[in-house]
């Protein structure tokens, strides 16, 4: 077993989270770890936020972002402010840079508790997002998806935020659709060579929308930060919205600013810490710390074993 490391059970609007804290290790979290972690009900995740060593000068930290299924995501916005709200607590600073496969993201701890993290500008070019072949104009492509739902879903938008997104508008109430059954068709589509996160958008004023996500290497997720930002951007694309909206996601709200000024999408919302432990980052194991209420003592759960 190699040494356990400390790590957090958190959420972003309903967007399961576990930050790991990696720094002063040269160890990474493995797949099969992974894997193993979203199978149990106690440790099930959207995203592992890694946390290593910086190595770029600026940066707070070294952020890898890990998927459900193993693999390896370019941003996650719930995520980044799990951590960002978990390295506030620990060392009382606000202000944060971190250095992740997307980039360089800036985020910082607001007065009132909320998160808002800068997710940069977005990749609107067909060969950003990317798409297997061109598209001169991407806010609506040629994609569509039946007869599984009536109607049929076509023309989606499409974008990066780090991550390739898809979103399909759609008039009817978004959880009238069967996203569970064709989001996992759209993910692997052949139009998306590094598969894709799915949503279906619906807008409901000039500075509001609601969106349900079928996120790539998790399936269906309760918020998806970079999607919201996704649809948020699409939505002013197609001069269905304004530059700032409020997106709705199953999990609670997010504010969305695609900033003009800049171009670079601003993305507010809240982050909360459910409970704390270590793991280990090659197999899985873990164990709770001691709950303050009970002072009873973890007991460890390998990986495989019911909790």
């Amino acid at each position: 077993m190699t040494h356990p490391i400390p790590f957090a059970r958190m959420n972003g609007l309903g967007n399961e989270i576990l930050v790991a804290d990696l720094r002063g290790t040269s160890a990474r979290i493995a797949p099969d770890a992974a894997r193993a972690l979203a199978a149990r009900p106690a440790t099930r995740f959207d995203q592992i936020m890694a946390i290593h060593d910086p190595r770029t000068a600026g940066t707070a930290a070294l952020v890898r972002i890990i998927n459900a299924d193993g693999s390896e995501a370019g941003a996650c916005g719930n995520g980044t402010r799990c951590v960002v709200h978990a390295l506030a607590s620990e060392t009382g600073i606000k202000d944060f840079v971190f250095e992740t496969k997307a980039g360089l993201l800036e985020a910082h701890e607001r007065p009132d508790g909320l998160v808002t993290v800068d997710m940069g500008p977005p990749g609107l070019d067909w060969r950003q997002i990317p798409l297997a072949e061109e598209f001169a104009d991407t806010r609506a492509i040629e994609l569509q998806i039946g007869p599984i739902d009536a109607p049929v879903l076509h023309s989606p938008s499409v974008a990066s935020m780090g991550n390739p997104h898809a979103i399909f508008w759609v008039k009817n109430d978004v959880w009238s659709y069967a996203l569970d059954r064709f989001g996992p068709i759209l993910e692997n589509h052949p139009i998306f060579p590094d598969r894709a996160n799915i949503s279906i958008a619906r807008v409901t004023a000039d500075d509001a929308m609601a969106i349900r996500t079928w996120e790539r290497g998790v399936g269906l997720t309760r918020a998806c930060g970079s999607a919201a930002c996704a649809a948020a951007v699409s939505g002013a694309r197609t001069r269905r919205t304004g530059r700032r909206v409020t997106v709705t996601v199953p999990g609670g709200d997010l504010l969305i600013d695609w900033r003009s000024s800049d171009d670079h999408v601003l993305m507010t919302g809240p982050a909360e810490w459910e409970w704390s432990g270590t793991l280990d980052p090659a197999t899985g194991d873990f164990a709770r710390d001691i709950e303050p209420q009970t002072g009873q003592h973890p007991e460890p759960h390998p990986a495989g074993a019911a909790p």
